[in-house]
């Protein structure tokens, strides 16, 4: 039963391996290019191997950095799974991975950024000790270089007596190494996932120093500290012989004195495509941010979630996409995603965003919603609208069969998809989608009052139109007093449910997924049905799981596609 689940997630894998195989690629081939290449061996004899290790982790720190900008570029991401033929079917469902990848990225950032600290900091004490009275013979000519008029030096440390630290935070590769070791520390640290759930303010406003980092990084190689020699000193110094003659060096005419200078840096042009494509996604938001949003409707809702209806002109949006939403009074660099909960069909758009962290509690209050009476719209502060940017909810029509699967307040992307199937079902649209479940898992009772009109006027519709079996929806309610216990007991054998005032009966506690998926897999024995989910990653880890057991390893059998939604 695990064919198609496995065929889906090896194409993640596949990513993966391409990504570690490119890294392993470039890493040996530097590697190797650096232990053999002869402009380097005379910088081989003073640093010996720890030279090849430095510049193997730079090439693949550069590499990494290339890449680490692309998954986060939104309207790049949206483009291509809007427009671009290559990437359908499996391949398209990587898009919804984005983040994943800037993770897996970063990663990479971090080991090859210390491998290569590392390996300098070895490379400056082996300078430095080249210097000592101690060392004799090829090493102690080579360091000695530089000493004469007409020379140029191989080793940056002049002298034994010199601090190495602040002889390195004296040169442009020093001072620069050490910013962006700094940049890169705080980047990281600030990205934990404890960090971001109690501050995610601090995580966005830290994440901000990759300017720092970048701009670092562009000028770190300019200080040129690990030297070679250069091609014309190869012409008239032949290492392999004069390596064994070093000292007659300037006496024979086949061995003149060695000529070295410092390696272009080039970590700027592997960066500068994806800085300039970032660039032009930062010039699209500002002028997206001038652009006007009208606010048409603001709702305060009991469970703490505030409704917004807006209107901006030429704004289309699909079902399942979401928005950044900036409130300049709150915050001028801030930008958080919502996704949105109008269908396409309606002529404005909306929002429903719970109130979760010091930002959303800072909207909350500048709307009046903690009062008794709302602001009036001429009083309302300005919002700032990015996007819509797509995401893999959008898939839900490619499928015959999709199960949608919320927690929470997770249930808004969701929204926009079946306000979206009641226009179409009122249109009497042709769709390739012929069935649609339905589950959402909530621990608090009020949180169903926004969203239990949608499901009733959807679920009265398809009664009328004669597609009640379209959608099947269940709703876990996990959390309850004792007196709201007694009063679903007494109400329980009336024809709606008592909290959501829906036909279908509301389930108390958690679903058995296994027996879920079971019914799935038997009522849909040869489907390929999408399972969509918006909620915390350990139920995602649980549904995962589900989709690898009940998916049939027969090509003609059932078979399960995981989708998650990530902002």
């Amino acid at each position: 039963m695990m064919g198609c689940w496995i065929l889906n997630e090896s194409l993640s894998f596949t990513l993966v391996l391409s990504w570690l195989g490119v890294n392993l690629y470039l890493f040996i081939d530097t590697f190797c290019w650096y232990e053999e290449e002869e402009s380097f061996l005379y910088t081989r004899v003073i640093l010996g191997s720890t030279l090849a290790w430095a510049r193997a982790s730079a090439v693949c720190l550069n590499f990494n950095c290339m890449l680490i900008l692309l998954p986060i570029s939104r309207n790049l991401i949206s483009f291509m799974r809007g427009t671009s033929t290559c990437c359908r079917g499996p391949w398209r469902r990587q898009l919804d991975k984005n983040l994943k990848f800037h993770k897996l990225v970063a990663y990479g950032i971090a080991i090859n950024a210390t491998i290569h600290i590392v390996a300098h900091l070895c490379n400056l004490q082996r300078y430095h000790w080249s210097q000592s009275a101690e060392v004799q013979g090829l090493p102690a000519t080579l360091s000695k270089l530089g000493n004469a008029p007409n020379e140029s030096y191989l080793n940056p440390i002049r002298t034994f007596h010199t601090n190495t630290i602040t002889e390195l935070l004296t040169t442009i590769a020093g001072v620069t190494g050490l910013i962006i070791s700094l940049a890169l520390v705080l980047i990281m640290t600030s990205s934990t996932e404890s960090i971001r759930q109690v501050s995610y303010e601090l995580f966005w406003y830290t994440h901000h120093v990759f300017i720092i980092f970048f701009i670092g990084l562009a000028i770190h190689g300019a200080g040129r500290i690990v030297r070679g020699q250069t091609p014309e000193s190869q012409l008239l110094h032949n290492v392999t012989f004069c390596r064994d003659h070093h000292a007659q060096w300037q006496k024979m005419a086949q061995c003149p004195m060695p000529q070295f200078s410092g390696k272009e840096p080039s970590a700027w042009k592997w960066v500068l495509g994806p800085v300039v494509l970032y660039a032009c996604e930062r010039i699209i938001r500002f002028w997206r941010f001038q652009q006007e949003v009208v606010i048409t409707k603001v709702v305060s809702h009991p469970s703490g979630v505030l409704e917004l209806h807006m209107k901006k002109r030429n704004f289309k949006m699909a079902p399942g996409q979401y928005v950044l939403v900036q409130c300049p009074s709150i915050s001028w660099l801030e930008w958080h995603p919502f996704t949105l909960t109008s269908a396409p069909q309606e002529d404005f758009f909306s929002l429903h965003i719970r109130v979760a962290g010091d930002w959303t509690e800072a909207l909350w209050k500048a709307f009046g919603a903690e009062g008794q009476a709302l602001k009036e719209p001429w009083s309302l502060p300005r919002l700032a609208v990015d996007g819509p940017f797509g995401t893999t909810l959008t898939d839900v029509f490619h499928y015959p069969v999709s199960v949608c699967i919320a927690a929470g307040i997770g249930v808004t992307p969701f929204a926009s998809l079946l306000k979206s199937i009641w226009y179409k079902c009122e249109s009497q649209t042709q769709l390739k989608l012929s069935k649609v479940y339905f589950y959402w898992i909530c621990r608090d009772p009020k949180a169903f009052e926004w969203f239990a009109d949608l499901l009733l006027s959807l679920e009265t519709l398809m009664s009328e139109r004669g597609k009640a079996h379209f959608l099947s929806y269940h709703i876990f309610l996990t959390g309850w007093d004792e007196n709201q216990a007694v009063h679903i007991a007494l109400h329980w054998d009336e024809n709606t449910d008592v909290v959501t005032g829906l036909k279908q009966k509301t389930f108390y506690g958690r679903p058995n997924w296994s027996n879920e998926f079971r019914q799935l897999a038997y009522a849909h024995p040869s489907s390929s049905i999408g399972v969509f989910f918006c909620g915390p990653k350990a139920l995602s880890k649980t549904l995962q799981r589900m989709c690898r057991l009940y998916s049939s390893a027969d090509p003609r059998g059932v078979h399960f596609y995981y989708n998650k939604e990530s902002f």
